[in-house]
C-alpha cells in the first residue's frame, strides 16, 4: 500500500507491470509473444490528482470507440480516502476487505470474523504493535495479499478457454485459483479477478 503522495506514481505503476510483462520473453525463435495478463492493484491512501472514484480500472482500449485492445494489461487503483462506509454499511466482500484494510490501524476489534476465517486469523495477530520483527513479517505475508503498495498477479486470463490450450496454462491458471483460495478470498472475488465461473472454482 502506498501511504504518501509521490511523483509521477502513475508512471512507476506502468514501469513495474511493464517489468512484469517483459520478463515474459524467452530468448530464441520459439517464443510466440504468448503473454499472459498481469495485473498491478495499488492501494492508496491518498487522492490520485482530482480522481473522484475509489476504484479506477486502466486497460489498453481504442480511444474512440472505446473496445478493449488487448486484456494482457490492467491497472486498478483503489483510493482508500474516498471510502466512508461504515462497517454495519459493507455488504460485498470487497468493501469489507477495503474497511479492513483502511481502519486495520485503529481497530480494536476484527470486524466481519462471523463471516470469514481469513478475518479471524487476522484478529490473532491484529496488535501489530506488539509483534516480534519475524511475527511482523510473517503478519505482512498474510495481509499483503490486499495491502500491498503493488500485488502484481499472473493472471492467466483467457475468454472462453478454447480446446488446445498449453497444459501448463492450464496448470497455471488452477494454480492462481488455488493460491487465491487458500488466502482466503471469498469465490465471488477469485471469479472477478480471474474470469472464471464460480463453479469451476468451488470444484477445486
Amino acid at each position: 500500500m502506498q501511504n504518501k503522495s509521490q511523483l509521477h506514481f502513475k508512471e512507476r505503476a506502468l514501469f513495474y507491470l511493464s517489468n512484469a510483462v517483459a520478463q515474459q520473453g524467452e530468448a530464441g525463435t520459439e517464443w510466440k509473444f504468448n503473454l499472459k495478463a498481469v495485473y498491478g492493484v495499488f492501494f492508496m491512501n491518498f487522492l490520485l490528482n482530482d480522481n473522484v472514484q475509489l476504484r479506477t480500472d486502466v486497460i489498453l482500449a481504442d480511444r474512440e470507440t472505446g473496445e478493449l485492445f488487448s486484456d494482457r494489461m490492467r491497472q486498478i487503483f483503489i483510493v482508500l480516502p474516498l471510502f466512508r462506509k461504515e462497517e454495519h454499511e459493507c455488504d460485498t466482500d470487497f468493501e469489507r476487505w477495503t474497511y479492513t484494510l483502511k481502519n486495520m490501524e485503529t481497530l480494536k476489534r476484527m470486524p466481519f470474523k462471523a463471516r470469514k476465517a481469513v478475518f479471524e486469523k487476522l484478529e490473532e495477530i491484529a496488535d501489530v504493535a506488539s509483534l516480534s520483527k519475524e511475527e511482523h513479517e510473517r503478519y505482512q505475508n498474510n495481509v499483503n495479499v490486499y495491502r500491498t503498495h503493488l500485488y502484481v498477479m499472473d493472471a492467466a486470463k483467457e475468454e472462453g478457454l478454447k480446446m488446445g490450450l498449453e497444459k501448463g496454462r492450464e496448470e497455471k491458471r488452477l494454480t492462481i485459483v488455488r493460491n487465491l483460495k487458500s488466502a482466503g478470498m471469498s469465490d465471488d472475488f477469485i471469479a472477478k479477478a480471474t474470469g472464471i465461473s464460480i463453479e469451476e472454482i468451488r470444484k477445486l
